[in-house]
């Protein structure tokens, strides 16, 4: 049952332009990135790793009760830009193996806690139950993991798995200010396509100093090579998926973009995605355009096909030069022969060597223990690279099963009702999370930046059903008032024609 919100809380009719206020929340945002940016210049690299993420937490403390719009923005930028503001930092001082800076996205988020803690008694009547059930299989793997495993690596996993599933019920408690945040969260990935995307292409052209810094010392030889034109590309990110998870929900939101902004973003986007050369979230964007395409009314459909042909005159030239199409076309060539397909190869590997043993996980390895792989009494550690696999390894049946049940249960949720078919950001955000439960196979969608981008448009898309459910409410009722208030006149006027 839907509750009517008190009036100082009914969202405005979307499209209105947001309020850049208050003035001291945007002093806040604005002074925290200005001035890390010049220490980690200046070498202060040593500093920001304590100092960087406290300071981070406090404005998002601030955010979170004074500007909870702005909050919403402010945790997707501090994921996007943290990683690059960190490879700086380290470069111009010293690398930090422990990478310190990197927990400030992650206490940003954690924030929402206070919205799960307050909100906790009422998920049943709210009907959040199914992200509860999710945390509640997460805090499970947690305690199992204590016993298991190093408290570090505990304590690591778990700040990779709970805060997207913290902050997509978060933005689903929220639903009442759905117009206001998803006209934020669309303004976040328009930005966010062409600023990333930019620095993408440039990452890939140029090889900034601190990009190569970084790559030489994490060894990471699938980001590729430290020199111009030779890195996998991930942009402000820590790495090629989950940047191009996130240009997979910028592109598909694009869709659902009236500015003049979403041409040179798509331009930019499209290349770097394709530069990133992730396979699976390309067949993800695929899958997730089918979905955009179909969930839509017809006029809106018409309006999609338009905006996809001027897009693709604009990205398609640029993507048959060189340096751009070597690359791009290795990598799709060995999308359509698998056996030369060295990714492939590796996960259908891990598939054969690791299936069994995940599944025969009743109550999981707990958080910490997910590279780690026993067989025949001896220790094997290996990258699961699939969702599924990862689920019960990590959270075993018992935490698995809850924790992907509530997945599917908010996924068909999205496509209840006929309300939010006039809605594109809502068909944006069913394409962008059908599109990554799609391909949970292919690789662990679940946690960190991913995780969160999964989780939070599940939580968007709640939203969006229950503000749409309680519009049609609003709408009914006032139709019922107004043919109540006629019945009312016509029986008095009748009743003054009888005496």
């Amino acid at each position: 049952m839907i509750q009517k919100p008190p009036l100082s809380l009914t969202p405005q009719k979307q499209g209105l332009p947001l309020k850049l206020e208050p003035a001291p929340a945007w002093m806040a945002i604005i002074g925290l990135f200005g001035l890390t940016t010049l220490a980690a210049f200046a070498g202060a690299g040593t500093i920001l790793r304590i100092l960087f993420p406290a300071a981070s937490l406090v404005v998002a403390i601030f955010l979170y009760f004074r500007a909870p719009i702005l909050y919403n923005g402010f945790n997707w930028w501090i994921w996007f830009l943290t990683p690059l503001l960190r490879r700086i930092a380290d470069y111009n001082s010293s690398y930090d193996p422990l990478s310190l800076m990197l927990t400030a996205p992650y206490f940003v988020t954690l924030v929402t806690l206070v919205t799960f803690h307050k909100n906790l008694p009422k998920a049943r009547q709210q009907g959040n139950i199914p992200f509860v059930l999710a945390a509640v299989a997460v805090i499970y793997s947690f305690l199992i993991g204590l016993v298991s495993n190093s408290p570090v690596t505990v304590a690591r996993a778990l700040l990779d798995w709970l805060p997207p599933v913290l902050f997509g019920l978060h933005l689903a408690i929220n639903w009442r200010n759905y117009p206001e945040i998803s006209q934020n969260t669309q303004r976040v990935f328009v930005w966010g396509t062409l600023v990333t995307g930019c620095y993408g292409i440039y990452q890939y052209m140029v090889a900034p100093l601190w990009d190569r810094f970084w790559l030489e010392n994490v060894g990471l030889v699938s980001f590729g090579l430290p020199e111009p034109q030779g890195i996998r590309v991930w942009s402000t990110m820590n790495g090629p998926a989950p940047f191009a998870s996130v240009m997979l929900a910028g592109l598909l939101l694009l869709f659902s973009d009236k500015e003049q902004l979403r041409v040179p973003a798509a331009i930019a986007g499209y290349l770097a995605f394709l530069l990133s050369l992730v396979a699976g979230r390309w067949g993800a964007w695929f899958i997730g355009l089918l979905v955009l395409m179909s969930s839509l009314k017809s006029h809106l459909q018409m309006r999609l096909i338009i905006t996809i042909i001027v897009m693709t005159l604009c990205v398609l030239p640029l993507t048959t030069i060189e340096p751009f199409s070597d690359v791009i076309n290795t990598r799709l060539e060995t999308l359509t022969n698998v056996q030369d397909d060295s990714s492939f190869s590796a996960r259908t590997g891990t598939y054969q060597s690791s299936l069994g043993i995940a599944l025969s996980q009743i109550p999981g390895k707990g958080l910490g223990g997910t590279w780690v792989v026993a067989s025949g009494g001896n220790a094997e550690r290996v990258a699961l690279d699939s969702g599924v696999l990862d689920a019960f390894f990590t959270l075993g049946w018992f935490g698995a099963l809850p924790y992907l049940g509530s997945m599917i249960l908010l996924l068909f949720s999205q496509f209840q009702g006929s309300e939010t078919s006039s809605d594109v950001f809502a068909g944006a955000a069913r394409a962008i999370t059908l599109s990554l439960f799609a391909t949970l196979i292919l690789a662990p969608f679940m946690t960190g930046l991913s995780g969160l981008v999964l989780w939070g448009f599940l939580g968007m898309g709640l939203a969006a059903n229950k503000y749409h459910r309680y519009q049609r409410f609003i709408q009914r009722e006032a139709t019922v008032n107004r043919l109540n208030e006629r019945g009312i006149f016509f029986q008095k006027r009748a009743s003054n024609s009888l005496e």
